[in-house]
């Protein structure tokens, strides 16, 4: 593998620009956990080696274990995760995936009844924020230990 080139050095505008993105949505008051639970969800989904290596690490630092790492990709078919982590990994995976069927209003019901209306925004932040450093990742070739 071969790093197509370090985006962080070619433009360090832009990747101030995201840090202080992702400093935002940190100050939102979002609960870490479910914080790095949509920075590998949407990591899984598109397919960033990356990110999803960086953030299971930090998941992992934070105490989570083995089996509920692993079963990140199945939450549906896994009886330890919440509800409230089910709403928000549903969430994650509809806006990821906008264009296929936007945020169905089941999904946005469900998140609703766990999370106030700055809370919903806040989990849109964060996920639109990995979304980004995922595509920022994919397009520049960044794999595990490329830095």
């Amino acid at each position: 593998m071969k790093l197509r080139m370090n985006h962080r050095a070619a433009n360090p505008a832009g990747f101030q620009a995201l840090l202080k993105l992702e400093d935002a949505v940190k100050k939102m008051g979002l609960d870490p956990v479910l914080y790095e639970l949509i920075k590998i969800r949407a990591s899984q989904i598109n397919g960033c080696s990356y990110c999803l290596d960086m953030h299971s690490s930090d998941l992992r630092n934070m105490g989570e274990t083995e089996q509920r790492l692993n079963l990140i990709i199945v939450w549906r078919e896994a009886p330890m995760f919440t509800e409230k982590e089910r709403a928000v990994l549903a969430l994650t995976e509809a806006v990821t995936l906008i264009s296929e069927a936007g945020v169905p209003q089941d999904i946005y019901d469900e998140v609703r009844m766990h999370f106030s209306e700055s809370e919903f925004v806040a989990l849109i932040m964060a996920i639109n924020a990995i979304n980004c450093w995922n595509r920022i990742a994919i397009a520049t070739g960044m794999f595990p230990g490329c830095f």
